[in-house]
This record gives structure tokens, C-alpha cells and sequence, in this order.
């Protein structure tokens, strides 16, 4: 078959297309013909050897993907040969075919096209997983998005209005403040032109942001600890500025609030079934309607550093997608 590999930490110019045997399926799990496969900014990071996971060269990246499943491992009951599904396997996603768990496998519904499947798994999960299991996101209370027309934060914009909550963006340029608005910001606010802390307060009636969604880190958290309302809980879901921010404990005090840390990944290892439960709520949401996966870009296999790159640069919004099989 043939797979985009990494047989050595770099940027994304190190991957090249190769010709590499077939995944053997084992107990347990599911191999899938894949027809998608979704980009994450982990996968960069797993490239260039900076992720907490590193796997043995050589490997493809590709941590969520879409297809139809082409075998079964011994144990597996609820997965069928033939069946359209979306899987959460951590790594070997930019290949024509794939092994996952079956836990981590998810019958698609007919309305979910492969592009919108493929990048659901794992900022869906993650942001679902964030709001309501870490962020107890209520009815009423505000939501303060960073990176809001990013892959997490446009899934944070929609699944927070769906919860019911009154929903503030943060971008950083004009162009991505329409389609933070498309999937139900109330609010909108471009941080290269107005200071968020101020302006949060603004429209909060000063009280601030209930819950505060954070994938930026650097400067976003910074702001977010002066704007975070009392007992309000702030999500830790990664650092695409490039800083890790330091925390002024005196401001948790004074606030009264929480900086919670969101590691979806190992919930995911510790708790199973709440996760597959998570899951099927989501998917009967797509089945409604009420969910629709924005897919901005879609690459062939053979460019995936170029993808890689586009992501990177921060010109995409939602979902980067690599094209497998048509």
C-alpha cells in the first residue's frame, strides 16, 4: 500500500510516499480502507519529535480517519466488515489503509460525508470532553473561545451554542470572523485590533467569561485570567501560540476560579465508555442536524507536507483534510 512516512523528526518536508506492506489486524481491532484522514496540529508536532508520543521509525503520521472497515479482529461485535466509519487510532492515518481500536471506531451516519468524518474524532471528542465533563458548561453562562475559527475552536463555538451558552470568538485577522459568526458566536473579537480582556468585560457587564476555552496559551491565557468571571473555569487545551503561559495563583484566588487541564487522550485510555457515550450524543447531534464539520482545505495524499503547512500558517479554519480515496 502506499503511506506517507516519517523516518526521521523534522519539519513536514521530511515525509516522502512510499510503498509499505499492509497492516495485519489483530485482537481487538479494525482495519479500514481509508478514505480521509483528518489533520491535527499534534501531527506536526509528532513529526518534528516535540509530541509526548513518539513513535518508532519508520511511522505515518494521522491520528483520525474515515473509511470502510475491510476486516475484524478477534473480539470485535459492534463493527462489521462494510461499514462506514470514522476511528480515533493516535498514528498510521496517512496511508490507503489503517489499523484501529474498535472502541475508538464509530459507525458514520448516511448524512456524514468522509471529508466531515474523518475530522471529527479528535477535536470533537476533545471539545465536547472539555465543556461539558471539565467545563460543567451550563444553559445561560458565557463562553470565551480562543482561536475560534481553528479546528477545536469553531467545534467550541457550535457545541457551546448547542449547550445553550452566549459564545465570544477570538481571531486574529478580519477574514476569520464570518465563519466564527456561521456557526453561532454571539460575539466576535479580531485580538490584532481590539485587547480581549477589555472587551470581554464590555460585554459581559464587566462580570466576565463563565467558561474560557484555550488552545492559544502565550498571550490568550494571559488575558484570559484578567477576564475569567468569579468561579469561572478555565479549559488548558493546548499552546498553538508557541508559549506556555505562567499562572499568577493570586489572580485564582482573588477570582475564585479554576484552571482546568484537558488531556482527552488518556481520559479517553481511563475511561472508555464514558468517552463512546460522549460520542453517541455527538453523532445523533449530526443525525439532527445540528452538527456540520466546517472542512476549509483538502490535500491529496502525496502533499500532505503541504498540508501540514497550510495548518501551520494558520490559513485554514475548521478542518484540514488529506484525500486518500475518492
Amino acid at each position: 500500500m502506499k503511506a506517507l512516512v516519517c523516518k526521521e523528526f523534522g519539519d513536514p518536508d521530511i515525509l516522502v510516499m512510499e510503498d509499505v506492506p499492509e497492516p495485519k489486524v489483530t485482537k481487538g481491532m479494525v482495519k479500514i480502507e481509508v478514505h480521509s484522514v483528518g489533520l491535527n496540529f499534534p501531527d506536526t508536532l509528532m513529526v518534528a519529535g516535540k509530541y509526548q508520543f513518539k513513535p518508532p521509525f519508520p511511522f505515518s503520521p494521522g491520528m483520525e480517519s474515515s473509511g470502510i472497515v475491510t476486516e475484524v479482529g478477534e473480539g470485535v461485535t459492534d463493527i462489521a466488515v462494510g461499514d462506514r466509519v470514522m476511528a480515533n487510532h493516535g498514528v498510521g492515518g496517512f496511508a490507503e489503509y489503517v489499523l484501529a481500536p474498535a472502541q475508538n471506531t464509530y459507525k458514520i451516519p448516511d448524512n456524514m460525508p468522509y471529508d466531515q468524518a474523518a475530522g471529527f474524532p479528535v477535536t470533537y471528542g476533545t471539545t465536547y470532553h472539555g465543556l461539558v465533563d471539565r467545563g460543567r458548561l451550563q444553559p445561560g453562562e458565557v463562553l470565551l473561545v480562543h482561536g475560534a475559527a481553528g479546528g477545536v475552536g469553531l467545534n467550541a463555538v457550535e457545541l457551546g451554542k448547542a449547550l445553550g451558552a452566549t459564545v465570544i470568538g477570538t481571531v486574529g485577522s478580519d477574514e476569520k470572523m464570518d465563519i466564527v459568526r456561521q456557526y453561532g458566536a454571539d460575539h466576535v473579537i479580531n485580538y490584532s485590533k481590539e485587547n480581549i480582556r477589555d472587551r470581554v468585560k464590555e460585554l459581559t457587564g464587566d462580570k466576565g467569561a463563565d467558561v474560557i476555552y484555550d488552545a492559544v496559551g502565550g498571550d490568550a491565557f494571559d488575558q484570559s485570567m484578567r477576564c475569567i468571571n468569579w468561579d469561572g473555569r478555565l479549559l488548558v487545551i493546548g499552546f498553538a501560540s508557541g508559549r506556555i503561559a505562567e499562572l499568577k495563583t493570586n489572580l485564582v484566588l482573588l477570582k475564585g476560579c479554576s484552571v482546568i487541564g484537558v488531556f482527552w487522550g488518556e481520559w479517553t485510555r481511563r475511561y472508555p465508555e464514558k468517552n463512546r457515550a460522549n460520542f453517541i450524543t455527538m453523532l445523533d447531534m449530526v443525525k439532527e442536524g445540528k452538527l456540520k464539520p466546517h472542512v476549509s482545505m483538502h490535500f491529496p495524499l502525496e502533499k500532505g507536507a503541504e498540508a501540514m503547512k497550510a495548518l501551520l500558517s494558520r490559513k485554514s479554519t475548521g478542518k484540514v483534510i488529506i484525500t486518500v480515496k475518492d
